[in-house]
């Protein structure tokens, strides 16, 4: 899988992934809850999803604020995958605030 240019990272989080961040190795994104339940479910959520798609994110979880950094270990960068999953992680965000 092809490792994307720095700028081509940047590019395409000012335009798609407005809520993420990039720190050279990393797209990254807090998500905030109301209690560690509601984080908790969101993670488990994201873990389905990532288990079909074969990507899997680095992440922590403190209370009602769950962490999370993308990055494909394999290609030692961020590829398309990485903005895959960022975008399916947003929906499921914007799906889980819509139901709780």
């Amino acid at each position: 899988m092809k490792v994307l240019l720095k700028s081509e990272v940047t590019d395409f989080l000012l335009v798609q992934l407005k809520n993420w961040s990039f720190d050279g190795k990393y797209i990254e994104r807090d998500f905030t809850f109301k209690t560690f339940v509601e984080a908790f479910s969101f993670m488990t959520a994201v873990a389905l999803k990532a288990e079909t798609m074969g990507h899997h994110p680095d992440w922590s979880n403190v209370y009602n604020t769950v962490k999370i950094k993308l990055n494909t270990h394999d290609a030692n960068g961020i590829t398309k995958l990485d903005f895959e999953l960022a975008n399916t992680i947003d929906s499921i965000f914007i799906n889980y605030q819509g139901s709780v």
